[in-house]
């Protein structure tokens, strides 16, 4: 669980399991690979299993009871651990009814689907855009409240996001992040019919890649011309905290 998320674009942070394998060069400084090693999970690649997160499906039902008690809609991030349509791999904790992740987001699909958490936006992030549509119910790629975005991060992997601008799903964003090479307007111009909110960072940590500052004003230009929300996530947390970068950071969240 992580309530009251640190993730600037969410409220809260849900993960159904912990685990993933790298997909493009977005993900070479995994902070979520880094923080499982620390914690002594062996749980990151191909061949690996998952690890199941016992609090999960408690935590969307205290999120719902609090959304629905304060009359607010909730925005949940799922999730920064794992990838929602991720090829089907075994998990390590397994209990009766749940051996596989499949297990896991079969139960959150069939909860949503009828009705469990109706104040519950749910933002669903992936660098895997072309399974969406063989993972997740079709009747799901209509609901008002899912989300479903996909990750890029230079101009080379734009091509993300021509795969999720082509999926058959209401609501559709990009991420971004981190982005470590230019994307220019003949890149991603095309790319954002059809493309409800645009979300931009660098990357953080040790080993982060350099993030031009110049790459952000030019995906805001190039956002204003699509009238595409546009939200600032950061450069990264040193320069972030340097007063001269503040008008940077336009935050816009499309209307959920």
């Amino acid at each position: 669980m992580a309530k009251d998320s640190k993730i600037q674009w969410t409220d809260h942070t849900v993960n159904l399991w912990w685990g993933c394998s790298k997909v493009h060069t977005g993900c070479k400084n995994c902070y979520a690979e880094s923080l499982s090693n620390r914690f002594g999970n062996d749980i990151w690649g191909e061949k690996k299993g998952r690890k199941r997160i016992k609090s999960a499906f408690n935590d969307l039902a205290k999120y719902q009871a609090q959304a629905q008690d304060e009359g607010k809609k909730y925005k949940i991030f799922v999730g920064s651990m794992m990838d929602i349509v991720e090829e089907n791999k075994p998990l390590n904790n397994p209990i009766i009814d749940y051996a596989t992740i499949s297990d896991l987001r079969i139960r959150l699909f069939t909860e949503i689907e009828l009705g469990y958490y109706p104040d519950l936006i749910f933002l669903f992030l992936t660098k895997r855009p072309e399974r969406i549509e063989v993972s997740v119910p079709k009747i799901l790629h209509y609901f008002p409240n899912v989300w479903f975005g996909t990750s890029i991060s230079n101009a080379e992997t734009v091509s993300y996001g021509r795969i999720l601008q082509q999926a058959k799903v209401r609501n559709k964003f990009l991420s971004i992040e981190p982005h470590v090479g230019r994307i220019k307007h003949d890149d991603i111009g095309g790319l954002l019919h059809g493309i409800d909110w645009v979300i931009q960072g660098g990357e953080s940590g040790p080993g982060k890649r350099p993030f031009d500052i110049a790459w952000a004003h030019e995906m805001r230009e190039i956002c204003r011309l699509y009238k595409t929300p546009y939200f600032f996530k950061q450069i990264d947390k040193v320069q972030d905290k340097d007063p001269k970068h503040e008008a940077l950071f336009k935050r816009e969240f499309p209307i959920f």
